[in-house]
């Protein structure tokens, strides 16, 4: 049975640890917001490999000019068996390619080796939106991920025909 003074020096130490404990983290979150450049993945206090990546304004303006698209966006869901690729059309006549149903799209994760494909269902057909774009809409694709090789924080490469969409960080 412990006694008064053991139970008393146990809680000491358990709150102490606790102290102790916060002051590391919060010394950890400091760190990593003071050393990051501002509008970075690290401005969240989050390692940056799960947080969205912000594109180079120049890839930004290169995908708007020349497909007429923007916010592309790549995201792992249904536990990580479906990686979903999101896109928003600001042009609708230079997006169409995107929608082709004759071009099969395909994730490409370089470090895990694997290259993905939007699966077919029976009744249900490809996964992926496939009519004529319409600007300032937002479209979809989903890629199988059944053995969840591209995990999020991977870079993978998005192609879709002639459209290639390089260096995008899973979310």
């Amino acid at each position: 049975m412990l006694d008064h003074y053991t139970l008393r020096d146990t809680k000491t130490m358990l709150l102490a640890g606790v102290f102790a404990g916060g002051i590391l983290v919060l010394g950890v979150s400091a760190q990593s917001t003071a050393t990051a450049p501002a509008g970075s993945a690290q401005t969240a206090g989050l390692p940056a490999h799960y947080q969205p990546n912000h594109m180079a304004r120049h890839a930004v303006a290169f995908y708007r000019a020349i497909w007429g698209v923007e916010s592309l966006r790549v995201k792992s869901a249904e536990s990580g068996e479906i990686i979903r690729f999101s896109y928003h059309v600001l042009d609708a006549d230079k997006a169409k390619p995107l929608n082709d149903k004759k071009s099969e799209p395909f994730l490409i994760d370089p470090q895990a080796g694997v290259k993905l494909v939007v699966p077919s269902l029976e009744k249900v057909g490809q996964l992926r939106q496939s009519s004529t774009p319409e600007a300032g809409k937002s479209y979809w694709m989903a890629f199988s991920n059944p053995t969840r090789a591209v995990k999020p924080g991977d870079r993978v490469n998005v192609v879709i025909g002639q459209f290639r969409a390089s260096g995008l960080v899973v979310e």
